[in-house]
């Protein structure tokens, strides 16, 4: 019996033994299917239940060719018996009951040899099953099929593989048309970085004689890569488009499918779908996984659908697929993540896309709002600068997210779309749902979780305070937005502190040494009014943090240290030891300083807090409102 995995494996190159093997084994289902109806004996069946028939046996015992007993476990037994000088098989087909006194009183009493039918012979003369012979062609042909279904479905699966082939052999990869394409380049608002990239990939493929003139002449393959959501998808869209071409758009996922060379077959497939369409585009997205460095698996043919879309990005075949072009699309990139060598050499073109910015995050949320119709969008109330710096650090794709947020609350309120609804939109996103009824009967731990927010809030502004800014500065130089005493299920918490952050971010070692302090804040305050033996375990997000950072400015960057290594990476014995001790002594330091802090503002905290708790949230404006009451003492104590 061959090894057929070890022949699919061997074999995964070459088509015509994958179509021989199927035909072999479609060969074996017809033969199985057919062979009960090819073998079967022509010999003609007499049926009766009459039991004389069986009890004239023993008179005509010489004459007996053979006695045989089917089914004898059912309702009905039959017995079945030829005689020698007839051509005919008789079948008596008679009560359960009624053979036992049969076998008993006539065939044992009067030894006449009889034996059970067995299968090869039951398949051999079928009809001595059949009951009645009159009911047509289509008891035949229900007859047959439930004694045969298993191959039935076997040749059904064999007759689907011949007509689609194997998984991988052919891609479902589908065509479509340039008018078929919606949206156009104008609909990638901002980016002007990477529209004039597009623009000048555009030139490159229409004008493809003046590089041939630079000897030239590869094909101009594009990989796209940034974060989610930053419009890749639909880049390769819009550039099919512009281009008037053809698109086929295909997962990089897809392609496997578990069968060895499915991926290779699929490629190839997309490739001549493409090449016979001339002028085309093949978008792969999501396809990071064919990017990873080659040969590290266990296993040959791990690499083949790698290898073989290097073949095909390398246009080896001039006269075929000149103009096919490959976009590729990944959410990593060579920097983030290690990539194979030979496949980025492979991409003559390479766009990163970004986040936008505040300035493409302010056009972004007008397009969208911009886009609804009359009458939802209260444009006298709405602060689109504040937005934008609010979702920061937000791909396109959610801030669109939080614009159809703000119009689901705007409608279950029967409002206009405003800067507050947009607020509570992005919190929605960014955070969750949040409840009050989960804590409104718990007010130790709704004191306990105000106080510890208060302390991440007071550390924030802390540096600010002691460097002498007015409130008004320190309003504006702080990047909170709201603090509340809300439970929010997403997060597991049961409160939190709700800030903006920067669009890019350069920390210095005393910037990151203050973010550790402010996450210090919360622990240190529960330590302020309810003892070192009181603090919850509410701190732990913090700690982890605090203590990730650390080690990023100990180990990772050596800041405390003239010797700048990354000590991650030497693995000498008992440097580890060492690295751990710098830790804690920094994180020892950095939290007493958080400690002494935090006292100077400890009536401040309390007063906050019995408003905080009264209203369960403050807005950034409530709070500094708040702060004006005490601005000029704590001027004075500092």
């Amino acid at each position: 019996m061959p090894n057929f995995s070890k022949l699919l494996q061997s074999s995964r190159q070459n088509f015509y033994v994958r179509i021989a093997l199927i035909v072999l084994l479609t060969g074996g289902a017809l033969v199985a299917l057919l062979r009960p109806i090819i073998i079967q004996d022509s010999t003609p069946v007499v049926r009766s239940q009459d039991i004389a028939q069986i009890m004239a046996l023993p008179a005509n015992r010489d004459r007996l060719e053979y006695l045989l007993l089917a089914v004898p476990g059912s309702d009905s037994p039959r017995y079945i018996f030829k005689y020698r000088d007839t051509p005919q098989i008789n079948v008596v087909k008679v009560p359960s009951v009624t053979h036992s006194n049969l076998e008993r009183e006539v065939l044992l009493k009067n030894g006449i040899p009889f034996a059970i039918a067995q299968e090869a012979y039951l398949s051999r003369h079928r009809a001595v099953l059949d009951d009645d012979a009159s009911k047509g062609w289509l008891s035949e042909v229900g007859t047959f099929v439930a004694r045969n279904a298993i191959g039935l479905v076997m040749l059904a699966f064999l007759v689907f593989m011949l007509k689609n082939g194997l998984p991988g052999m052919a891609s479902k990869a589908t065509v479509t048309k340039p008018e078929q394409l919606r949206g156009s380049m104008d609909d990638l608002i901002g980016m002007e970085d990477i529209k004039r990239e597009v623009a000048h990939l555009e030139q490159m493929i229409v004008n493809r004689s003046v590089y041939r003139s630079h000897k030239i002449d590869k094909p101009f393959n594009v990989m796209l890569t940034g974060p989610a959501g930053t419009g890749k998808t639909k880049l390769a869209g819009y550039l099919a488009k512009k281009l008037n071409m053809p698109l086929i758009a295909v997962s990089g996922s897809s392609l496997e499918s578990g069968y060895v060379g499915g991926g290779s077959k699929a490629l190839n497939a997309i490739y001549k779908k493409a090449s016979a369409l001339g002028d085309c585009i093949v978008f792969l997205d999501e396809a990071q996984s064919l990017f990873m460095p080659r040969g590290r698996g266990e296993k040959r043919w791990e690499d083949d659908t790698a290898n073989t879309l290097l073949s095909l990005l390398d246009g080896v075949e001039k006269t075929e697929g000149a103009g096919v072009i490959w976009v590729v699309a990944s959410n990593f990139d060579d920097a983030s993540s290690e990539m194979d060598d030979a496949m980025l050499r492979r991409f003559s073109v390479k766009i990163n896309f970004r986040l936008p910015n505040k300035a493409e995050r302010r056009e972004l949320l007008h397009v969208f709002l911009s886009r609804k119709d009359d009458g939802c969008v209260d444009w006298n109330n709405l602060k689109l600068d504040d937005v934008a710096e609010m979702t920061a650090n937000l791909s396109p794709a959610l801030v669109q997210m939080v614009v159809d947020r703000a119009s689901m609350l705007a409608i279950e309120e029967t409002r206009l779309i405003d800067t507050d609804i947009l607020f509570r939109a992005f919190e929605r996103t960014a955070i969750g749902l949040t409840d009050r009824a989960t804590t409104s009967e718990k007010d130790k731990q709704r004191e306990r979780v105000a106080l510890h927010e208060l302390g991440h809030f007071f550390m924030q502004i802390d540096p600010h305070l002691r460097s002498g800014m007015s409130l008004a500065e320190v309003k504006e130089k702080s990047n909170l937005l709201k603090i509340s005493t809300e439970s929010v299920a997403k997060l597991g918490a049961l409160g939190y502190v709700l800030s903006s952050s920067d669009d890019v971010s350069l920390r210095t070692l005393e910037e990151l040494e203050q973010d550790v302090i402010q996450l210090y804040g919360g622990v240190a305050a529960e330590e302020m009014f309810y003892g070192a033996r009181g603090i919850s375990v509410g701190s732990q997000n913090d700690i982890q943090k605090a203590t990730s950072m650390l080690d990023l400015m100990v180990n990772r960057l050596s800041m405390y240290s003239r010797s700048k290594l990354d000590y991650t990476q030497l693995k000498r014995e008992g440097s580890g030891e060492d690295c751990v001790k710098l830790v804690e002594t920094k994180a020892d330091e950095l939290y007493t300083r958080t400690l002494e802090a935090m006292k100077l503002y400890r009536h401040q905290i309390e007063v906050i807090k019995t408003t905080l708790l009264e209203r369960y949230v403050l807005s950034k404006d409530e709070v500094f409102v708040l702060l004006e009451a005490f601005w000029p003492a704590r001027l004075d104590a500092a």
